[in-house]
């Protein structure tokens, strides 16, 4: 498939003339083919209006119908073959067994959402039957089903060209749910957005389904992403990116007259807990362990493991100790923007600045542009908590060891921590009290808790929370990674004393849906 450098707008393809860029290969520094022209204000408003259009019939698709267009999707994308996979090779810096794995997951995901659509639990459709003789006064027939939003905006994430894209999980649960999905690609890898759109379009048209189901925009800059988030069309937003370009968003959906909600996973530095027993038993392993997470990928992952805590003593010194031999020899990686690498150098040079902390370690040399050396640096728990700035986020490969005189002062610390994607803790038995002690304040700071493992890794499933607390997200409430995610793009209606024949099927008597409902309360197949 040739990528032309267009934006796809319904069923056709355009070119933008709001200026023009290009993708860069950060592996090279250099400029790859096509150019690709941006959109503006025209091109938002033909998406948008084209999104509307398809909304109604899009919702009321049958499930079968639905499950079998993201199925569609799921088996266009490998049709791509290895085109995508170089694509998005030159454009990320990733090597190829990473974007591989990448690609299944993408397509495990848009499959799993097929599975949750056919099963129909999301509709929570409830049924209290009329009670025409209750006293003092009758109850009437009371129904309840979820039903979409309406056109959802999706803002492709820089790190994730593909899982978190524009078949990624905003766009395959937002399909789920029934809205149509206006993506905004990002301008780090527009060729990868434009192979993996047209599988979409593709998908849309052999489906059957109305053109304005799906659409993908490129644009220059911030004005095309705040028109299409201002836009009265769209009705909630998916992003994944830095903390400052989630606030913007949330800000100009909340000045709207009609204000939507934006689910931006922005920024978490996910918290790692040494607990004594725990160093006592296997600190070398731990620093071993640590160094691979935090090194994966060049650290650009938004649960890269950002900061450790420990009580200061010989165990946390031996843990210290391999991590930093190990942290010395790890190669310098390539970044995936130009952007990411100056943000990356930036927050180093910040931590090494600072008088209350220490460089305990750096990784080899660069020896090609675009690449950034890993960092491991030390402080206290008393010069943490005195400096807010400590937990500012630094995307790449560089972690804060924070060491605490007491389980009292790790508490603390625990405390005083913003909201966090993950929260990790390394345990033995004999830390199970000292863990207990902690964990109310953890569910309080984290969307996901993990014992004896590395955040870095995200499984893609029912029970997956990929969200926390602000600034980790912008709505606590929910998840961008699995299925739960489909609730985001959701609302629920009300139907009472309704005629049977204008009921939405899956709230009819006989259940021809065949779908789990709760009846007068009591949750069955009836």
């Amino acid at each position: 498939m040739t990528i032309t450098g267009e934006m796809l707008i319904g069923a056709r393809s355009h070119r933008g003339s709001d200026g023009e860029f290009r993708a860069v290969d950060p592996a090279t520094g250099a400029e790859l083919e096509p150019a690709f022209g941006g959109g503006g204000v025209a091109e938002v408003e033909r998406a948008c209006a084209l999104a509307w259009a398809a909304f109604d019939a899009f919702r009321e698709t049958g499930l079968e119908a639905r499950a079998a267009f993201l199925e569609t999707i799921a088996a266009n994308i490998l049709d791509l073959g290895d085109a995508l996979i170089l694509r998005a090779m030159a454009e990320s810096g990733l090597p190829r067994p990473r974007l591989e794995g990448e690609r299944g997951r993408t397509v495990g995901q848009l499959r799993l959402f097929a599975q949750t659509v056919r099963e129909g639990g999301w509709l929570e459709a409830r049924i209290d039957p009329a009670q025409p003789e209750r006293k003092p006064l009758p109850r009437p027939d009371v129904r309840q089903r979820h039903i979409p939003l309406g056109p959802v905006a999706v803002f492709g994430a820089s790190n994730f060209p593909l899982a978190f894209s524009v078949a990624g999980g905003d766009t395959a649960s937002a399909l789920a749910a029934g809205c149509p999905v206006v993506v905004k690609g990002h301008s780090a890898h527009p060729g990868t957005s434009e192979l993996v759109g047209r599988a979409i379009q593709a998908a849309v048209a052999s489906c059957g389904l109305p053109e304005g189901v799906f659409s993908l925009l490129f644009g220059v800059g911030n004005p095309i992403g705040t028109a299409l988030v201002t836009d009265p069309r769209i009705k909630a937003v998916g992003f994944t990116g830095s903390r400052g370009g989630g606030l913007a968003l949330m800000a100009a959906a909340a000045r709207r007259p009609e204000p939507i909600p934006v689910y931006a996973e922005m920024s978490s530095i996910n918290p790692v807990f040494l607990m004594p027993a725990a160093l006592a038993a296997r600190a070398e392993a731990l620093g071993k362990g640590f160094v691979a997470s935090l090194t994966m990928g060049a650290g650009q992952f938004c649960t890269n493991p950002g900061i450790l805590l420990g009580i200061d003593g010989p165990d946390l010194d031996r843990f210290v100790a391999v991590a930093v031999e190990a942290l010395g020899g790890s190669a310098a990686s390539t970044m995936l923007t130009p952007a990411i690498r100056a943000a990356y150098d930036s927050g180093v040079a910040r931590l090494s600045g600072s008088a209350a902390v220490a460089t305990l370690a750096r990784g080899l040399a660069c020896s090609g542009p675009n690449q950034a050396q890993a960092a491991l640096f030390g402080t206290t728990a008393d010069a943490f908590l005195a400096d807010p700035a400590l937990q500012d986020e630094v995307f790449g490969a560089a972690s804060l060891l924070i060491r605490c005189p007491d389980a009292a002062a790790m508490r603390t610390v625990a405390e005083r921590l913003e909201g966090q994607l993950t929260v990790t803790v390394q345990m033995e038995p004999a830390d199970g009290d000292a863990v207990a002690a902690l964990l109310p304040t953890l569910e309080r700071k984290a969307g996901r808790i993990l014992a004896n493992g590395w955040p870095t890794g995200v499984e893609v499933c029912h029970a997956m929370v990929h969200g926390g607390p602000f600034p980790a997200t912008s709505d606590s409430r929910t998840t961008s990674v699995g299925t739960l995610a489909i609730r985001r793009f959701l609302r629920p209606v009300c139907y009472q004393d309704i005629p049977a024949a204008l009921l939405p099927e899956a709230l009819r008597d006989g259940n021809p849906l065949d779908l789990w409902r709760r009846i007068d309360g009591v949750p069955g197949q009836e």
